[in-house]
Formats: structure tokens, sequence, C-alpha cells
């Protein structure tokens, strides 16, 4: 993450309704004794960020795709990683999983653009895509990704026990439909099972914020920062970030979003990945102050915004975290810090989100001139 300023700015971080926190400290801060760093000067836009990036470990990655899973036994080399994704968080795990001697699975919703799709299976994983359904339907796609490592598991122990018997090893797959075509998915040779990663309720999620996110948002800023905000999708990244802040109050998410109000429409948003309807395990980590609700025609406007006057090629949630981050400024005035992430590229969306003639069929072209979409003349 490139440095940052500190006074009267927004910046990025670089997760439909918009978790916000305010940075104020209870009695218990967080310990800081290795945070207490010089602060570093601050890059002038885009262009003078290019350059010097420095070399990082993926902390994040590493605990959500299965290296805990490894230490715990609960995966082993050979075996299958499996996730229901709207696109992002499986990229890392189509990613990382090789890296593990692992395979990966991934189970998306339909109606999630095609590039998503086509990156994993460009990674080497395989991409089952299925109708969008509420959480609480059985074939929702985080529920088949559970069932496919049960599945991988129950394969693994058919070969154990054949290969004791008579020493011949079985071939192992696992079949499923998708676009209305019968597929299979290989299992390796000797196959040692399933890992469902889980990342909505899998509290590594959580930590890896904790331990790395919010502690980087804190040694970046020199600890002058006065609010963060960011879309939920899991909850884990504004949990992570709101916990190590030590941010208080309860949360708000609206009502009429619970899971089991209604069920998903395919056009409902074009904000993929986001919006939180559920108490997730990571979500309830969190500790905020309050939420405001970004349209999905502001997030594309303000991705215009960017793009023109910034040079910045955003994704749908990226763009609504700024939508959200002007929000806040609007309600504490100027001079001020906030932060937000930058979490996907418009390179994820350009089927529907970057896309003209989508965005028109369904009304959500931009005509825009600056930023009065959000009231600022």
């Amino acid at each position: 993450m490139a440095p940052v300023t500190t006074t009267g700015a927004i910046v990025a971080a670089a997760a439909i309704s918009i978790a916000v926190l305010s940075y104020l400290f209870s009695s218990k801060k967080p310990n800081l004794a290795l945070l207490k760093k010089k602060k570093k000067k601050p890059r002038n836009g885009l262009i003078d960020a290019i350059g010097n990036t420095p070399l990082i470990r993926i902390n994040s990655l590493s605990d959500a795709t299965g290296c805990e899973a490894l230490e715990s036994g609960k995966l082993a080399q050979g075996g299958v990683v499996t996730e229901g994704s709207a696109g992002s968080t499986a990229i890392s795990l189509a990613t990382v999983a090789p890296a593990y001697g692992c395979k990966c699975h991934v189970v998306i919703p339909d109606d999630a653009a095609i590039e998503k799709s086509q990156i994993i299976e460009s990674l080497g994983a395989t991409v089952e895509r299925v109708r969008p359904v509420s959480i609480t339907h059985r074939d929702h796609f985080v529920n088949i990704a559970r069932r496919r490592a049960l599945e991988a598991n129950e394969a693994a122990s058919k070969h154990r026990k054949a290969d004791q018997m008579n020493g011949k090893s079985l071939e192992q797959t696992i079949d499923y439909t998708t676009g209305g075509e019968k597929q299979s998915l290989a299992l390796p040779h000797n196959c040692k099972g399933g890992f469902f990663a889980d990342q909505f309720e899998n509290l590594a999620n959580f930590r890896a914020h904790y331990e790395g996110t919010g502690p980087e948002i804190w040694d970046q800023t020199g600890g002058s920062l006065d609010a963060f905000v960011a879309a939920a999708g899991t909850g884990g990244t504004v949990a992570g970030v709101s916990r190590f802040l030590q941010v208080t109050r309860g949360v708000m998410y609206t009502r009429e979003e619970a899971e089991g109000q209604r069920l998903k429409n395919p056009f409902d948003t074009i904000t993929e990945g986001i919006g939180i309807n559920r108490l997730t395990q990571n979500f309830m980590m969190a500790k905020l102050d309050g939420a405001f609700r970004g349209t999905d025609l502001e997030a594309v406007e303000m991705s215009r915004f960017l793009l023109k006057n910034d040079g910045l090629f955003l994704g749908s949630s990226s763009a609504m975290n700024c939508v959200g981050a002007v929000r806040v400024a609007q309600s504490i005035g100027p001079g001020h810090t906030i932060v937000t992430i930058l979490c996907d590229s418009g390179m994820r969306h350009l089927s529907k989100f970057c896309n003209a003639e989508y965005l028109s069929q369904h009304g959500l072209t931009p005509k825009a001139i600056g930023l009065e979409f959000l009231g600022i003349r």
C-alpha cells in the first residue's frame, strides 16, 4: 500500500450498505509499540505512486486459502479447496492453492461478470456457475461449495478403502451441472480430501485484517486518521480494521436486507460481492458507528469520475467504497483524514459494470460532469 496523506484528505488503502466507523479510541488503545515510525512522505497522485513497490508476503491470502488448514490437518497437499464466491476471493484462492499443492474448485453465481470465471479458469481452477438464490436455499453458491468439499472427502475415503482392499486406484471425480451442461471435477490421484474455505464465517478472514490491514493503515497514516469506511461483503475487512482501531458503538444494517426476507434477483444490483445481508461470524466481530446506503448509479458515476480525474480504473466494490468515503467526509466536515480500500480493478468488470451497453439497458448510464451525484457542486 502506498503512503498516504494524513490531513484533510480521503485516502485509499488499496471491501449495499456501507459500514462506517469513526476513529474514536476507547480507553483500551491498541499496542502501537512497533508502529511508532516517522511519517512517510505522501505520494502526489497516481503517477507519483509508480515504482519503489515494496515486496510483501500476502498474509490474508495465505490465511484464507489453507495455511491454517494445513497446519490443523483439515487440508493436505493433494486436497481440494472449495469456495463460494462472487469472484474476487475466488481469484485469490485459485492463485495460491497450487502453491500449497492443492486444486481449487469455485462455485460462483451465474450473474457475476463472466470475466471473473474466465480468470479463475485461466489460473487452473474449475468453476461451477449456478443460479443466484438466497443463502437460506440449499443451492446457494456458498452451500454448494460446502457440499463439494464434503463430496471430495467422501471420494478420498472411498479411494483409501479401495487401495487397502485390492491396491487399485479408483478414478475420482465430482459430477455437477453448470450452464445446463454436465461437468466433472477430476480429483487429484490419491486425493487427500476437500476443505471448504468459508470466507464468510472463517475468522481467519477477520484476523488477516486485524493483524495486517489495520496496523498497516495506522502505520502509514502515523495514527492520524479520523474515519475508515468500507463496504461489507463477508465483513472481514471492516471487522478486522475496526477492531484494531478500537472503535466503539453498534452495528447498523437494514432489516429489509436480512436473508430470508427476499430472494436475490440477478438484477438487484450490479455491485458484485458487497452488500451485507446477514450477520456473518466475521461481520459480528466489527466495531461500527453507523452505515450509509449507496446506489448502483452512484458507484458507476464514482468509477467514471475517478478514471477521468485520477486515472484509477476501479471495480464496483472500490467505487462504492469511495462513495462511502465522500459521504463520511460530508458528515464530519473538511480537515479530516478518511481511509478506504480499493479492492478490485475495473478489469474484472468489463462485461457489466464497465460496459456502456449493459449499463444503458439497466438505466445506469453515467451523466455527471463532476460529483454533483453526491450533492457536491
